[in-house]
């Protein structure tokens, strides 16, 4: 037992210490290892405009490929899906959101093939823009690069495979 009464598990001192400096942000080695033991649980974040358009913007991912995708991220330790989500609104848009509280839909992404980040639990959040996305990175033609974002107004044919579970809230 810790001197506050907890019980604590310990790991080799090298994993110890690089896991405690890296609450935030783990280092890649440490994430991938991370993903084939246990799913992790994202938020995505469906914005739609006036027009009923979707915001979504342009990935380039090893893992899942290249394509239209909605703006999420994956949930840190000690943090609130809440607090994510907000995360993803200023990271991948700079721009502020709100959300309802309860997520809009829950979904399950398995993809029994893979050891690496083959398994998922995806809070879907209605959000609702209370700023302008940064407008450097709208996209404006020619061939899509990592980060842009741009409103569809049907699911695009590009949409990233793993973000087909959210056909038809778009």
């Amino acid at each position: 037992m810790t001197p506050r009464g907890e019980n604590r598990v310990f790991w080799p001192p090298n994993l110890e210490a690089r896991s405690d400096e890296a609450r935030q942000d783990l280092p890649e080695d440490l994430f991938l290892l991370v993903s084939r033991l246990t799913p992790l649980v994202n938020v995505d974040l469906l914005i739609k405009d006036e027009q009923n358009r979707t915001l979504l913007t342009w990935r380039d991912d090893k893992f899942y490929g290249t394509g239209w995708h909605l703006p999420g991220g994956i949930i840190r330790f000690r943090e609130t899906a809440a607090e994510r989500v907000l995360a993803v609104a200023h990271v991948e848009l700079g721009a502020e959101v709100t959300f309802e509280p309860s997520p809009l839909w829950v979904a399950e992404v398995i993809h029994r093939a893979r050891e690496t980040r083959g398994h998922f639990i995806a809070l879907l959040y209605r959000c609702a823009l209370t700023s302008a996305p940064r407008a450097e990175l709208e996209y404006r033609g020619g061939p899509p690069a990592s980060g842009l974002w741009k409103w569809h107004a049907d699911c695009p044919s590009d949409l990233l495979p793993v973000h087909r579970v959210y056909e038809r809230f778009l």
